[in-house]
């Protein structure tokens, strides 16, 4: 995660000018034994670009790195904030789930933090009177969009990193500050992520273990939630968010009667990766009503597409 120190060095080089790291110690006030190694990291995760000045000085600027141009928008729209004061990892983190308004310990529970440690990295927040409404439930202001797309490119790229150091071909297909949903492209990088103990094989590669066996086209999907069981509601979630297409929609239905997966637990997993409409169309369709509804949010299978698949595969 981006540090205060690492956003200070963001801060200082905004505007394209190059630095050295005597310069940014006493520009953000922090050591210059502590900014060397600050600026490695930035370095190594490509957010700077560094070239020999005189006398073989470290000179570095910012790259066009998605967190750096997230920066600069939310620095360019909301200038008049100090940012580099208000902001921290945990803040950060807790902003991404300030999208739409929730209670502090649906936040807790998903970050696995407890609801003072949230309150507290809500509280620079709720002092410059950034949250609306102002609780129990809380979300950012609407003008404040490009804090909330910072924080996102921030994740993101923490968990595009984590991975490609194992996997260098992964993409990032969904994630939030403690989860990530991965693809892979290249046979190796599956063998790397098997064998890596963070990480579990999810979507269609996870069904034979329920006794679905399909053909993959490619390679396998993976998910990183090491301190989570993985559950038959994640993986329906993650077989849509990976091919919303009607095939793998009837799978995901097919998986969902197999197992008898509770609606309520199915959709309330569902809002979480924001698939529920997905899941509630699907849904409807189990429940007989095949005809699919103006509003449907996936593509689903006729009535005698999805009975020819259950006979197909034996789920009664």
């Amino acid at each position: 995660m981006l540090t205060k120190a690492g956003l200070g060095v963001l801060d200082t080089l905004r505007t394209g000018r190059e630095a050295t790291a005597a310069e940014l110690a006493t520009e953000t006030e922090y050591s210059k034994d502590h900014l060397y190694d600050v600026l490695d990291e930035l370095l190594e995760a490509g957010l700077l670009d560094e070239r020999r000045g005189h006398n073989n000085q470290r000179r570095v600027r910012l790259t066009d790195h998605p967190v750096v141009e997230a920066y600069r928008v939310l620095q360019s729209e909301l200038g008049h904030v100090e940012w580099t004061k208000l902001l921290s990892p945990a803040t950060l983190r807790v902003c991404w789930y300030l999208d739409e308004p929730r209670r502090t310990a649906e936040i807790a529970d998903r970050l696995g933090l407890t609801r003072q440690a949230v309150h507290k990295a809500l509280s620079p927040l709720k002092h410059r009177a950034m949250l609306s409404p102002s609780g129990p439930e809380y979300a950012l202001h609407a003008d404040l969009e490009p804090l909330l797309s910072f924080s996102r490119a921030v994740v993101r790229h923490e968990h595009r990193s984590r991975v490609r150091a194992i996997a260098p071909s992964a993409t990032v297909a969904w994630c939030d500050p403690k989860r990530a949903l991965v693809r892979i492209q290249t046979a190796e990088d599956t063998e790397a992520l098997e064998a890596a103990s963070d990480w579990q094989l999810t979507g269609l590669a996870r069904f034979a273990e329920y006794g679905l066996q399909f053909f993959l086209a490619g390679e396998p999907a993976f998910w990183y939630a090491p301190e989570e069981d993985l559950t038959p509601a994640d993986v329906v979630c993650h077989t849509l968010i990976l091919d919303s297409g009607s095939r793998r929609v009837s799978y995901a239905m097919l998986l969902i009667e197999e197992l008898d997966i509770n609606r309520e637990t199915l959709t309330e997993t569902a809002q979480w990766y924001g698939i529920e409409a997905s899941v509630t169309a699907m849904y409807r369709s189990l429940e007989g009503a095949f005809d699919e509804p103006d509003d449907a949010a996936v593509v689903l299978p006729s009535e005698a597409e999805f009975a020819a698949l259950k006979e197909q595969y034996g789920v009664l």
